[in-house]
Order: structure tokens, then C-alpha cells, then sequence
């Protein structure tokens, strides 16, 4: 099994990212949402055992979603993208600092952030806080 991790541009939190997906969700199958990207993962195989999308959020990994397909899409200029179909449920995930980076990378899962526990997603905490408490190995 092997994760993507990817930056998610323009969302302050996680709740941008659950509310984008929910005004577009007429875009997409029940149950799924989907992500297009350039690149075609060459390790196609070990993404879809398993895999998730891994969002880094104002630098920080806060959540994830599990990689359903992969599904060839054309963009308007000819060229040929990969739309990462996943799991609608955003999976919210202990914050882990990530630098900025262009397009998307592979995670190996001994390098992932373990998932919230319900206990934990009960109290959010606010991004800022959040990281302050990442950058400290607090959290």
C-alpha cells in the first residue's frame, strides 16, 4: 500500500475542504469525490491497495481520504490527467508540518499521520493552534 500526499490550495481548513466538495458533489458518483492532477501515479498498483490522498492544509497534514480508482481524464488542452477518485468522507488526521511542494508526492504509511480518534475530532482545534502544537511535537 502506498498514499499520496497533496497540497490543498486554497483551503484554510478542513471544513473548506468538506464544504468545496459538498457544492460539487452534483460533479460526481454518490459516495465519491474526485481530485484531477497532471501526473499518473507510476506505482498505480500499490496506491489502489489501500491508498489515501493525504491534504496538507496552510502546511499541515490535517486530513485524509481513501483512493477509490484512477480514471483518465482530458483537459482542454489535449493533455491527459489522472482524476484520483476518493472516498467522500474526509478522514480528519493528527498534524504533521509538510513544506511546500509542486504537485504530489508519494507517502509511505509508516510516514503518515495516524487518523483522529473520535474522542479527538470532537474538540478541533483551531488550524493555528494546531500547528503550534506540530511544530513543537506536541501534537
Amino acid at each position: 500500500m502506498l498514499n499520496i500526499l497533496k497540497l490543498c490550495v486554497g483551503a484554510e481548513s478542513v471544513e473548506d475542504l468538506t464544504q468545496w466538495h459538498s457544492a460539487h458533489a452534483h460533479l460526481w458518483p454518490p459516495g465519491t469525490t474526485a481530485h484531477v492532477t497532471r501526473m499518473w501515479p507510476k506505482r498505480e498498483a500499490e496506491v489502489l491497495d489501500g491508498g489515501s490522498l493525504y491534504w496538507v492544509i496552510k502546511g499541515v497534514i490535517l486530513a485524509r481520504q481513501r483512493i477509490l480508482r484512477l480514471e483518465e481524464r482530458d483537459g482542454a488542452d489535449g493533455i491527459r490527467r489522472c482524476a484520483l477518485i476518493l472516498d467522500v468522507r474526509v478522514i480528519r488526521t493528527e498534524p504533521a508540518l509538510r513544506r511546500p511542494f509542486q504537485g504530489w508526492r508519494y507517502l509511505d504509511p509508516a510516514d503518515s499521520p495516524r487518523d483522529l480518534t473520535s474522542r479527538s475530532t470532537d474538540d478541533t482545534l483551531p488550524p493555528s493552534l494546531a500547528q503550534a502544537l506540530a511544530d513543537i511535537g506536541l501534537r
